[in-house]
């Protein structure tokens, strides 16, 4: 996804920022407390290990309708990461992605103290107040135990191996081999067929842990040469020269077979870690932050818990949850970023956006 789109700012690696929030994960409840906090008068920095903003929504389901949003009866993964987006956008928020967040120390004295978080790109943030929206915590691909895979990694979209596709346009015209059984591999089997690509979709039985009416509409469309099942199959090599991927070879009904392949989309799932967050001495349930309901702060002055990484008794791990506690972060973390400035809340139909 091209953030610059949406008119938020993508700092480059490295160097010391300020800012009077730092929020770790720009997932969808991540981008909504950047609204929220900017409504209050507050800036804010955010930090994603993915080198794009929305999270689990854009990763691995862009394109699949999500029906619980309110005011919104159908949106898809990627049409709702670009409308937090578009709302987040007044406020200027600053970007570091493709990021994991390393240490989170505090400085200081009294009880709103600094905080300081470092990355493993060496950028360094200091701010009054943390706004972990860290979803399930870092996830990472899983990728096919194959030799030479990491060389076709890295390419421009529609060209080499990738594990997660931005821009559907890219695809058309081209040989896709899709590796995968699950609602990520149908679904995108069935967008790029639509948009003119060569699906060939290889998994290791005929059978698919996707939604049945998308697995219907898949073996309607192998039915009329559109798709290529390749079932039983394995995905066995990766053939190509100066990063520019040839072909794809497999085993196929126990036989070897090469499928010519512009782009390789393994979709195996992700390998799903808390990371460096679980050494923060932060309170942890079941890998969760423990958090109160009515604040979202954790055991960590200044330090506060979103989404599906904060847990309290009767949680409802839904998005709109978490837009419910981003709100609640917010007003929570003015009193400790303005501590002498009272807070008149106001709606926003009456406090409106920042002219420009």
């Amino acid at each position: 996804m091209n953030e610059g789109a949406f008119n938020l700012t993508a700092a480059a690696a490295g160097g010391a920022h300020e800012a009077d929030v730092v929020i770790v994960g720009a997932g969808p409840v991540g981008l909504f407390a950047v609204f929220q906090c900017g409504m209050l008068g507050m800036t804010c920095h955010v930090v994603d290990v993915l080198d794009h903003v929305g999270g689990q929504c854009a990763a691995l389901y862009p394109e699949k309708p999500i029906y619980d949003i309110p005011g919104l009866p159908e949106a898809s993964g990627q049409e709702l990461t670009e409308r937090l987006s578009a709302q987040a956008a007044p406020f200027a928020p600053v970007l570091h992605l493709d990021q994991q967040v390393m240490a989170l120390e505090q400085g200081g004295e009294g009880a709103a103290p600094t905080w300081t978080l470092r990355t493993a790109a060496e950028t360094e943030l200091r701010a009054s107040v943390v706004i972990i929206a860290a979803g399930v915590g870092a996830f990472q691909p899983k990728r096919p135990p194959l030799d030479s895979i990491g060389a076709f990694e890295g390419q421009p979209e529609g060209q080499g191996v990738h594990y997660a596709v931005r821009d559907p346009g890219a695809y058309r015209g081209k040989r896709v081999v899709i590796a995968g059984g699950g609602d990520s591999a149908v679904d995108w089997a069935l967008a790029l067929t639509d948009r003119g690509a060569k699906v060939y979709v290889v998994h290791r039985r005929d059978k698919f842990r996707a939604a049945p009416g998308n697995v219907g509409r898949m073996r309607a469309l192998a039915d009329d040469g559109l798709i290529e099942l390749v079932v039983p199959g394995q995905l066995t090599g990766v053939d190509g020269d100066g990063g520019a991927l040839r072909a794809v070879t497999v085993m196929h009904d126990a036989k070897p077979r090469t499928i010519p392949a512009d782009a390789l989309l393994p979709f195996y799932g992700m390998a799903q870690t808390l990371g460096p967050i679980a050494d923060w001495g932060l309170g942890l349930e079941r890998n969760r932050i423990l958090t109160d309901p009515t604040t979202a702060a954790t055991n960590h002055p200044g330090v506060f818990a979103i989404g599906d990484i904060a847990h309290y008794p009767n949680k409802l791990k839904l998005i709109l949850t978490g837009f419910s506690e981003a709100a609640f972060a917010a007003h929570a973390a003015h009193g400790i970023v303005f501590p002498d400035k009272a807070l008149h809340f106001e709606y926003s139909t009456t406090k409106g956006l920042p002219a420009g």
